[in-house]
């Protein structure tokens, strides 16, 4: 219980106001799109130079959780994810925003984070030791198998044809192999100066999401329902939390899953929201209102959003590795301070350790406090008129594709894939899956590579694949995924015969 005694670091008053400027910042920026998380600390690393490492790692710590969670609310109200980690959050929030629904979403979402984050940084503060341990068992092998795991849950995500849904996930497996190979270096479909880094992923992600919303607008003049039927009842935040407490199965899940797919290095979150998503559904009753506007689905994927950040720290603190491209930025933040994480850094410097596991405990309350706080307003976005919504969604698609790298290629690509996506999804394609193909393509194939050298020096691919406790638990994993989605498509899908005399 050593971290209760560095509590007080938390609430001296320099690292509180960081604390709560690092909270509703990360808020803001979440909600833009194209600012991820990773991106969020990395521009307010030059704001700690002038700061103790403490009060520094406090404000990047702060808006790492609160960037996890801000994006969903332009993935619930737009249906454009503020980050990639968002993007099962979108499925059925924003159904349940057109609904008129979206302080309901709004309060579910920041309740789920803020479940899934205390229970994250639990984790970290009490089981770091044996889960660092745990975590440097994952190789190559482990992670293209939990990589090919991701690719099982392509065909039943957000589509109502199983086939559509896997076509949908071959495309962005495809698109992921545009540019150069990052290990052998070859160039891969470059038709376009554009395209010669490959494809930008927040790009992507803006692109498919939010751009056939704009031309589903413009086409239809309207939303689906009038704006005058929108309306925004008031939510009272007893009748979230009761709601949350009902849903305890998704809630659970969502966190299981966010505490384990945060540790292992190299993952990310925005495979934690979309594998518990897929778990809670299909451990649902009512798997079938998923995609419609159901609660569970926005619990699902919120509570592995955030429950994957603390178990991401857990090799950046005691091992030197960081678990997640944000991870390596506040190891950056680290460094610059002088601090080399490692198995000593509890023992030599104490009080920056637990100071800043302390800060993104209470942050994940504020956090929650700040986003209820602010859902009644934000939710009010579905009362604007459409024309200014289409004009404003496109500024910031604009907006968030450049600012990635500044460069106005990546602006050209969102384009072309936001425009390919309207026409796909009026043949019944979806974006989610061609997103999640899009993010796994890399990871399974730069693991693969990675693993295939190294079965080559040792006693071949087979054996290396498909050997061991950890890969032969993981491969039993992706085969009874692949069992499940398919009977679950034959449920959904019976084969029926015509009756005779009857005229089709």
């Amino acid at each position: 219980m050593e971290f209760l005694s560095y509590f007080g670091g938390v609430f001296e008053p320099v690292a509180l106001l960081l604390l709560i400027g690092g909270t509703m910042g990360g808020l803001i920026l979440g909600a833009t799109p194209g600012l991820s998380p990773t991106m969020a600390v990395a521009l307010l690393i030059p704001f700690t130079f002038h700061l103790s490492p403490t009060q520094g790692l406090i404000l990047l710590g702060a808006a790492y959780t609160s960037t996890v969670a801000g994006g969903a609310v332009t993935a619930i109200l737009l249906k454009i994810p503020g980050a990639p980690a968002n993007i099962a959050t979108a499925l059925d929030g924003n159904k349940m925003a057109k609904q008129g629904h979206g302080a309901r979403a709004l309060h579910l979402s920041f309740l789920a984070s803020g479940f899934g984050g205390v229970i994250g940084v639990l984790i970290l503060i009490f089981l770091t030791p044996i889960l660092a341990v745990w975590a440097l068992a994952f190789g190559p092998s482990h992670l293209f198998w939990m990589a090919i795991l991701g690719v099982t849950v392509i065909g039943s995500l957000d589509s109502k044809s199983f086939v559509k849904g896997l076509l949908s996930g071959c495309i962005g497996l495809w698109l992921s192999m545009i540019g150069y190979d990052d290990i052998q270096g070859a160039q891969r479909f470059i038709f376009a100066d554009a395209l010669t880094g490959g494809i930008n992923i927040i790009a992507a992600l803006i692109g498919l999401f939010a751009i056939p919303q704009v031309l589903e607008m413009i086409a239809k003049g309207r939303f689906a329902a009038s704006v005058e039927a929108i309306t925004v009842p008031k939510q009272r935040i007893m009748d979230s939390f009761r709601e949350l407490t009902q849903n305890i199965r998704s809630l659970s899940i969502g966190t299981v899953v966010g505490s384990i797919v945060g540790l292992i290095p190299g993952v990310g979150g925005q495979i934690a929201g979309l594998v518990a998503y897929d778990q809670a559904r299909k451990f649902s009753p009512h798997r079938d209102k998923f995609g419609t506007g159901h609660p569970e689905g926005v619990i699902a994927a919120e509570s592995a959003n955030n429950a994957m950040v603390g178990p991401s720290l857990v090799p950046l603190l005691t091992l030197s590795i960081p678990g997640s491209p944000t991870a390596a930025v506040l190891l950056g933040g680290l460094l610059i301070n002088g601090i080399f994480p490692g198995s000593d850094l509890f023992e030599n410097h104490p009080q920056v350790a637990w100071t800043f596991i302390n800060s993104m405990l209470v942050g994940q309350i504020l956090m929650v406090i700040f986003g209820i706080y602010t859902a009644a307003w934000a939710a009010r976005i579905a009362r604007v008129p459409t024309p200014i919504m289409a004009a404003a969604v496109l500024v910031l698609a604009v907006f968030g594709s450049y600012s990635v790298q500044q460069s106005m290629g990546d602006v050209y690509v969102m384009l072309a894939l936001g425009v390919g996506m309207f026409f796909l999804e009026r043949f019944g394609f979806s974006a989610a899956p061609l997103v999640l193909g899009l993010i796994l393509g890399p990871i399974a194939e730069a693991n693969f590579i990675q693993g295939s050298m190294i079965a080559d020096a040792q006693s071949g691919p087979w054996q290396y694949f498909l050997t061991g406790t950890l890969n032969l638990f993981l491969v039993a994993l992706v085969v009874l995924s692949v069992a499940y989605s398919f009977r679950s498509n034959k449920a959904r899908n019976p084969a029926t015969k015509p009756s005779r005399g009857v005229a089709t």
